[in-house]
C-alpha cells in the first residue's frame, strides 16, 4: 500500500515538471507560429504587387 503513495507522489512531481516546462516554453515563445514565415515567402510577390497597386491608386487620388 505504501508503494501506491510513493507512485502517486512521483507522478505528481513528474506532472508538475511537465507543467513547469510547458509554461516556460510558452513564455519563451516556443509555440509561436513558425510555419507561416516559411510559407510567406511563396506569396511575397503577390503582396508586393498589391502594395504597388495601392500606392499607385493613392498617388492618382492625390493628383485628382
Amino acid at each position: 500500500m505504501s508503494v501506491l503513495f510513493v507512485l502517486i507522489g512521483v507522478s505528481m512531481l513528474v506532472a508538475g515538471g511537465f507543467l513547469v516546462g510547458f509554461l516556460w516554453a510558452v513564455k519563451k515563445g516556443q509555440y509561436d507560429d513558425s510555419y507561416s514565415p516559411s510559407v510567406r515567402i511563396l506569396f511575397d510577390d503577390q503582396e508586393k504587387e498589391q502594395q504597388k497597386e495601392e500606392l499607385e491608386q493613392t498617388k492618382k487620388d492625390k493628383n485628382n
